[in-house]
């Protein structure tokens, strides 16, 4: 039985919690992409790469201080693990936001929408958990309620392939929208993986 908060490598939880700020940042520029018209579009996408540039610089941080500190809060591939999964959360928003801009897509799909949405929720419970590694507080609900989101995010997912996919539909657009899709649904999978590498820490060391 775990009864005390970690007490080493302080730089860790910060970082993690700068981590997912950048997340919740992004989520948020990718809603307003949605809804701009396409010179608005370019610029918030600039803004987002912008973001994703210094979620990054967070993990180049967890990384090199994962080499030079000899005792770690967690295991150390556990650490490893979390700092991947929430780089390649904004990473796969990333492209979704810079996919649209770039095939200079007009109006999306309802779905489109849904999934933003989904993975703005992911990004606010990823931020308000992370400082919780701390203590565990409250982590078994997070990653239980990232786990229905994601779960979510497959059923919408599914069925804007089915809507794309219908008779008369234009192959190139197709193509295009399902790019972003792909990009979205990417970003949904990572939340999970994230929330499951919070998951085997907390098991681990409780």
């Amino acid at each position: 039985m775990r009864f005390s908060p970690v007490p080493r490598g302080a730089q860790f939880f910060e970082l993690f919690t700068e981590s997912a700020a950048h997340l919740l940042t992004g989520a948020g520029l990718l809603a307003r992409i949605l809804g701009a018209d396409r010179t608005e579009r370019a610029e918030l996408a600039s803004r987002l790469g912008d973001t994703e540039h210094a979620a990054d610089e967070v993990a180049h941080q967890v990384f090199t201080a994962l080499a030079q500190t000899f005792v770690t809060p967690f295991d150390r591939e556990d650490m490893y693990h979390l700092a991947t999964a929430l780089d390649d959360c904004m990473d796969a928003m990333d492209e979704a936001g810079e996919l649209i801009v770039l095939y200079r897509l007009g109006a999306l799909p309802d779905g489109v929408g849904e999934l933003v949405a989904l993975l703005q929720r992911c990004a606010e419970l990823t931020h308000e958990a992370m400082p919780h590694l701390r203590s565990f507080d409250g982590l078994p609900e997070y990653w239980i309620e990232i786990n229905r989101l994601e779960n979510q995010a497959d059923r919408v997912y599914r069925r804007l392939l089915a809507g794309l996919f219908e008779d008369g539909a234009d192959p190139l657009a197709v193509i295009k929208v399902k790019g972003v899709v792909d990009a979205l649904e990417s970003a949904a999978d990572s939340f999970e993986k994230l929330a499951n590498g919070v998951q085997t820490i907390v098991l681990k060391e409780s």
